[in-house]
């Protein structure tokens, strides 16, 4: 586990299982079950929900597939030839996370890991394109963290998450960090999405 954790960083900070098959007996036939070893991570992040309610845009598509199984004729399309294509047009959306520090001392998971943490959570969707995610066609807007001043955490999870709300901006239409409740000696520092 300590191999594993030292060499990876995606084991460091959210775990893995491992499966191994069990070694053959001494009459050299298979041995029996095989055996998990867990690594539990110290990072967990949710997942992300819709601020509002999201509109689903419907298409229908057409697609069309060879098939190569037909010897006779190679050149017939399948009969599947109509599809539909989702989207949401548009949607804003809220994600927590948090690293317990008790875990983190198992996995290896240090104050430079968690800065790498805050890097790809802020440039999340730099360089992530595809036909279903087009190149700027999402963006994180901000990621706010805190950082408290004890291995046990100056506040529990739920109070810190409940501490601050999201909004929608009226006169914009994009999301705002808005302080619920201010929580003392813990302030949150509000980072901008990296999207270049």
């Amino acid at each position: 586990m300590n191999i594993a954790c030292q060499t990876w960083y995606d084991v460091r900070a959210f775990g893995q299982v491992f499966a191994f098959k069990k070694g053959k007996k001494n009459d050299d036939s298979e041995g029996g079950d095989s055996v998990s070893i867990g690594v539990r991570g110290p990072v967990s992040i949710q997942s992300a929900i819709s601020l509002v309610p999201v509109d689903v845009s419907s298409q229908q598509i057409t697609k069309s597939v060879n098939l190569e199984t037909n010897k006779k004729d190679p050149d017939k399309k399948g009969s599947d030839t109509m599809g539909m294509k989702h989207r949401v047009e548009y949607g804003a959306y809220v994600s927590y996370g948090s690293v317990n520090c008790q875990l983190a001392e198992k996995t290896g998971f240090s104050d430079e890991d968690a800065d790498k943490l805050l890097v790809a959570l802020r440039s999340l969707f730099v360089n992530d394109e595809s036909s279903a995610r087009p190149s700027g066609s999402m963006n994180v807007e901000s990621v706010v963290w805190w950082k408290h001043n004890c291995k046990s955490g100056q506040y529990g999870s739920a109070d810190v998450h409940e501490s601050i709300v999201v909004e929608m901006d009226e006169n914009t239409g994009k999301p705002i960090v808005v302080t619920k409740t201010s929580l003392d000696g813990l302030e949150p520092v509000i980072y901008a999405g990296e999207n270049k």
